[in-house]
């Protein structure tokens, strides 16, 4: 498990000035969304990519000792207004096309948060488009990675489970993070949150997020790692039982803070080794 970072924490920049950037802070592979991280091309549509384009973007990463571990995509996949619905998907399959030229094994997301009341049509939107995307995830040789986030259609492991279960392929796989099912409720048995999690999802994980979570009293904090509660042994422990090598892409931290949650979860990760 190496621990790697959101390209986006750098800020929006020309990409190669964000890959030369993250490459000086020593790590060695992001998360890369696109339209969030890079600011000298506008991905805001589809169409803008090429093989060509996308092997220039992930050899100026690798240049830099960085690889693209996870290419992300964050797009609502069960808007109500079907043209954007339609957009999303474009876009979402553009960045499928062209994730191996980048390096990228996988295309990865949330799948977004219901406006208003959810209704029954909903998951069933939602299905389809995971088929959709399956579909080209499969020709293509690329994972699709779902993410279970509180407050998403998927937002919680049973969920992401069933989705699963209803969409049976072998190229959809599970990007875990823990901190994105605790809320003010469950908080308190946040270790039988992370087991369940392992239990129904862990054979399926590609990926894994690292953020912290504390409760104030009044609200549950979103941290970086290392300054909250969260109980990362049992975390860490799993995914190491789970899968030794899958990528740790580390969340919610200012820059200053980058390299002490990085060393807060190398030395989890030593003493769990040795």
């Amino acid at each position: 498990m190496s621990v790697g970072v959101l390209a986006h924490l750098f800020g929006k920049l020309p990409y190669k000035e964000l890959a030369s950037n993250i490459g000086e802070y020593g790590f060695d592979h992001v998360q890369l969304a696109l339209w969030k991280g890079i600011d000298d091309y506008d991905f805001s549509k589809p169409g803008l990519l090429t093989p060509n384009f996308a092997q220039k973007i992930g050899d100026a990463f690798n240049k830099n000792g960085v690889s693209i571990s996870v290419l992300a995509c964050y797009l609502h996949l069960f808007e109500r207004d079907e043209k954007v619905r339609r957009e999303n998907l474009e876009r979402f399959k553009e960045l499928i096309r062209h994730a191996k030229f980048m390096g990228a094994p996988m295309v990865a997301a949330e799948v977004g948060k219901p406006d208003g009341k959810v209704e029954a049509s909903d998951w069933k939107t939602l299905v389809q488009s995971i088929e959709e995307l399956t579909e080209e995830a499969e020709k293509w040789g690329v994972y699709l990675g779902i993410e279970a986030a509180n407050g998403h259609l998927i937002g919680t492991a049973p969920e992401l489970k069933q989705l699963l279960d209803e969409v049976p392929s072998s190229n959809i796989g599970v990007v875990l993070d823990p901190g994105n099912l605790m809320d003010e409720q469950n908080f308190n048995h946040q270790d039988q949150v992370i087991e369940e999690a392992f239990s129904l999802l862990g054979n399926r994980i590609i990926a894994a997020h690292a953020k912290d979570r504390k409760w104030n009293g009044k609200t549950l904090d979103v941290l970086p790692a290392g300054q909250g509660t969260m109980n990362y042994e049992k975390y860490l422990q799993l995914l190491e039982q789970y899968k030794p090598f899958a990528p740790i892409i580390m969340e919610e931290c200012k820059k200053e803070e980058l390299l002490d949650s990085k060393t807060f979860i190398e030395n989890i990760q030593y003493k769990l080794r040795n």
